[in-house]
């Protein structure tokens, strides 16, 4: 009897514990276990096309997570989509020619924004905005130009 109380009591908290792990690997995945970071300085770069890029993105330069997406959103004037990017405070170093590129990471296909620094001696502040930025690379529009390239080249072939 009293072995199986211990036994119950070690499947318990063993059960415990692979529940807290199942969590903390959701809010992994979900990039809500950053959501406690809020200090930074905000600034915006604009993308013809974001593809699946969301809030709460990574913001990375050289591999190393500096920041995050905290904002999406049209301008009504260019119809462009701005992207709004809370920089922690310990990275206010940033060239002002810096370009910003949308890339896919991981099987999960989760994308982020990499930053890749320029050689200017005046730095990113509140407001401003990246002025060099490449849009996200979107698969389904690879694929569909790929094929009606190949029906293209079939149809030549015919004549």
């Amino acid at each position: 009897m009293l072995q199986s109380k211990f036994i119950e009591t070690v499947v318990g908290i063993f059960i415990a514990i692979g529940l807290a792990a199942l969590l903390m690997l959701s809010m992994k995945v979900s990039n809500l276990s950053s959501l406690t970071s809020e200090d930074g300085y905000v600034i915006k770069a604009r993308f013809l096309n974001i593809g699946g890029l969301k809030v709460r993105s990574p913001v990375k330069m050289a591999g190393v997570v500096i920041g995050r997406v905290s904002n999406i959103y049209i301008d009504e004037k260019s119809y462009d989509a701005v992207a709004e990017l809370t920089i922690d405070e310990d990275f206010n170093n940033i060239p002002g020619d810096t370009s910003a590129n949308i890339y896919t990471a991981g099987l999960l296909g989760e994308q982020y924004i990499s930053l890749a620094p320029g050689g200017e001696e005046t730095y990113l502040k509140e407001g401003d905005e990246i002025k060099i930025t490449s849009d996200a690379v979107v698969l389904e529009q690879i694929i569909g130009q790929f094929l009606y390239s190949k029906a293209e080249g079939n149809s030549e072939g015919d004549l």
